[in-house]
Formats: C-alpha cells, structure tokens, sequence
C-alpha cells in the first residue's frame, strides 16, 4: 500500500471510530448548557483544563513516547510499555500530596470541593492514555477507534445518570468522566492482551532516560499550550469593568463558544492520529519532503473550507450545541465564535507543523515557539479583554496562534523543508476574517454577505483536495511506490 493511500485508510478508520463519537462529546455541551449555570460551566473546564496541566507534569507526557518508540521497529515494544507504565505511575504517587492545596491559588479557588475526584480523574485519565496511546503505537487502529466509540457512549451514558437524572451537577461530570476512563483502560487491557507487554522484568533504567529525554521539552510545551488555550477564560473570569462584560458568568458563556470551533479541532484530532503515524514512519525516506507537501496542502484547503461552512451555518449550529431553555444567558454564545474559528484552523496548522518536531525528533523547538506564543497571550489579553470583553479574548486566541503558526512554519521547515503557498493562507485567512464581521457586528441579513465569500474560498481551495484524491486513487504517476 503507498503512502497515501495508507495514510487515507488510517485517517478512514479513526474517522469512523471517532467521528460519532466526537459528535456526541460535542452534543453533551447541550447537557451541560442546559443543566450549568454560566459560572458553573466555567468551574467544569476550569476542572478539565486543570487535568490537562497535571496530566503532563506528574506523568511526564510519556504517552507520546510510547507512540514514537513504539511505532519504530528497532524498539521493544514490551520494554516500552513497562518502562512508561511504571514511571507514570512512580509520577503520579508524586502528584498525591499536591492535590489537596491547589485550590490555595486564588484563581482555583472554585475547585476547592473536587480535590479528591480530581486526583482520581487524573489517574484514570493517566492510565487510559497510556493504554490507548500503546494501542495505536501497535497499529491497532480498528481497536483503538472502537475504544472511541464505547468510551464516548459511556461518558454520555454517565452523564444522563449523574447530571441529567440525579441533578449532581460538577461532581456527576467528574465521575462520569472518571468512570469511563477506567471502563475504557479495562476494555483496552483486556483487548488487546496488554498483561502480555506488562513485565516488571522489561523495566529499562537507560531506556527510560531515553524517553524522558525525548518527552521532557514537551511537558513545558503542553503546559504553555494548555494556558495559551485556557488563559482567555482566566481573564474574563477573573477581570473587572464597568464597561464590558466580564466575570465567571461571561466565561461561562466564553467557554460555550469555544464548543463550537471544537468542530474544527475535532476533524483535525482525526486527521492527526493518522498523520503523526505516518511522519513519523516516512521521516526516512526519499520523497519525504514532497509527501509533507501534498499532505498538507490539502489539508490547509480542507481546514479554511470547512471554516467557511461552520461560520456560514453558525446559528443553526449554535442552536444545536448550545442549549439556551435553562440558561438564555447562552444565546449570546455564537456571536464570539468566529474569531475562535479562524483561530482554531490556525491550531490545527501548529499541530501538523508539530509534527515535525515529533518525527524528527526536536521537541525543545515545540516549547520555544509556544513560549512565545503563551507570552503573546498574556500581554494581548491584557490589553484586549479590558476594552472588548468576551470578544476582546477571541481576537487574542486568533492573534496567538496565527503568531504560533508564522513561527513555525520557518522553523519546523528547517527540518522538513516542503513548499507552501504564503500568498493562499494570507488570501484565506483575510477571507476568513471578512466571513466573521457581519456575525460579531450581527448585520442584518449577514447570511447574503457571507455566500460569496464562502464561495470565494471554496474555489481558491477545490484544486488541492481534488489532486489529493486523484492521487489516493492511483491516477498520478508516483503512486506505487511503497513506504520504507
């Protein structure tokens, strides 16, 4: 099978294993927005972006080198499993003491209630990853996009139990997400026969300097990554005018916009899973530079496309997403999504350019240019939010990854040095942007503005997709050759 086409079926299979589930992760903010007051909404992803800080730091982001030294045949994939398994867990007897006084930083102040469950949401968390991150490491892709399936229907499931029918607020979403981590790495143990790799007898001290030397640089990258995401919500919720809206219930509403974009980022996690596969598996060989080109000129154009269609559809997407019986205070939500699209086309960009690092193995610049970026954030947000407010955090996350994506695309091609067109992602993007103003200054009839731009991108980005499928379907010269 050539390279194409391998990536095509692989990105086939996580989409049908994720692509459901993705929807209904999605439709579950419709749960959340009904039952969550605004300030409660914030307190639930204050929580969840809180485990995405731990997650990294006690466990030392093993889980991407279980995907790189797994995937790479001159490695032992038991000594891979057993030397990241018994570190993480060594990280996480680590993080035990630390739970119980994070809620002294005043800006988690409202966790103050969850130490416990979000001590054992990091560990479950922990261990489903390591699972299933070895699962994919393995080539078992068909598995490891079941998984998605059934660990997104037990999620849903557990909420409608905790939430929607015992009214248990913030602490049903944690046990419901608790629960089906640990169904998800049970299934994923028992599946995939993973007692067979678990051998404390395959601990490799030097092997796991090894990882840890490749995974260490991305512990600070994830973090920074994580805040630059988060930290617009930090803001408005804890800022102060009396001119815009701010507050824990405008992060609230903050936090409902951001689903929404979540759409875009969610056919990117699917493309990702398969494309970190095969940069990692093509990093040696000969036309490595011209597959990254085709690869991502389609996606670029796929990105800015569905971009377009989302902004174009935003209200009756919103309506969808957002549930406004409970809380009308969400109905305001879809008029800060736009910039958040644009933005997220430009963090699903950084994440293929990330990719690069990870295949070649050049980590430490993934944390150097998102410092700068996480730098950036801070000091937009602070000039940006106390003049505009809600909006004012959206322009901040556009100009922050666009930053991110302008600095890597010089250094990560230093490494990958594949040809783009700059003058089509600036064309695009202005485009983009003239789709969000008639949603944020909401014109009337701003439907008719939108069409012909819409269209405007459509046309600039057809070529790129259509080669990249005649090219899956055998019709260029080229397309037989097979991967190394």
């Amino acid at each position: 099978m050539n390279k194409y086409k391998k990536l095509a079926v692989n990105t086939l299979i996580f989409s049908l294993g994720s692509f459901g589930a993705k929807i209904f992760s999605l439709l579950l903010n419709n749960l959340y927005t009904k039952h969550l007051s605004p300030s409660g909404l914030y307190t639930k992803t204050l929580l969840e972006t809180l485990v995405l800080f731990l997650l990294p730091v006690f466990t030392f982001s093993l889980t991407e080198a279980v995907v790189r030294y797994g995937l790479d045949n001159e490695y032992d994939k038991k000594q891979v499993f057993t030397t990241a398994g018994i570190i993480t867990l060594g990280g996480l007897l680590l993080m035990l003491p630390v739970t119980p006084f994070l809620h002294l930083i005043p800006v988690l102040e409202p966790i103050k209630s969850y130490s416990a469950l979000l001590y054992i949401y990091v560990f479950a968390s922990a261990l489903r990853a390591l699972c299933s991150q070895f699962v994919r490491a393995r080539n078992m892709v068909k598995l490891f996009s079941l998984d998605g399936i059934l660990a997104t229907f037990s999620l849903f499931a557990f909420n409608i139990i905790f939430i929607s029918k015992l009214g248990m607020g913030i602490k049903g979403f944690m046990l419901s997400m608790i629960l089906s981590d640990t169904c998800s790495a049970i299934f994923l143990f028992i599946a995939a026969k993973l007692h067979e790799y678990a051998d404390i007898r395959s601990f490799d001290h030097s092997f796991g300097k090894t990882m840890l030397r490749f995974t260490l640089p991305l512990v600070p990258t994830t973090i920074m990554w994580t805040f630059t995401g988060f930290s617009d919500q930090i803001f408005i919720g804890n800022m102060h005018s009396d001119k815009v809206f701010l507050g824990r219930d405008a992060a609230g509403i903050y936090v409902a916009a951001t689903k929404i974009p979540n759409l875009i980022s969610m056919m990117s996690t699917i493309s990702m899973q398969a494309w970190n596969m095969s940069a990692i598996m093509e990093n040696k060989s000969a036309d490595r530079d011209k597959f990254y080109e085709k690869v991502y000129s389609a996606y670029e154009s796929l990105l800015f496309i569905s971009s377009a269609g989302l902004i174009l559809l935003i209200k009756p997407v919103s309506a969808i997403l957002i549930n406004y019986t409970s809380f009308p205070e969400y109905r305001t939500a879809y008029s800060y999504t736009p910039l958040l699209i644009a933005a997220a086309v430009f963090t699903c960009l950084n994440l293929f350019l990330a990719g690069i690092y990870t295949a070649t193995k050049h980590t430490k610049n993934a944390f150097y240019t998102i410092f700068a970026v996480a730098a950036a954030n801070i000091f937009l947000n602070l000039g940006l939010i106390p003049i505009w407010g809600i909006q004012g955090a959206a322009l901040a996350t556009f100009l922050s990854y666009l930053l991110c994506y302008i600095i890597r695309m010089f250094d990560a091609r230093r490494y990958v040095p594949f040809k783009f067109s700059a003058v089509k992602t600036a064309v695009n993007t202005i485009l983009l942007l003239l789709m969000s103003v008639p949603v944020i200054f909401g014109f009337d009839k701003w439907f008719l503005y939108e069409i012909p731009v819409a269209a405007a991108i459509v046309f600039i980005n057809n070529k790129a997709i259509f080669d990249t499928v005649r090219k899956l379907l055998g019709k260029e010269s080229g397309t037989t050759e097979k991967t190394t």
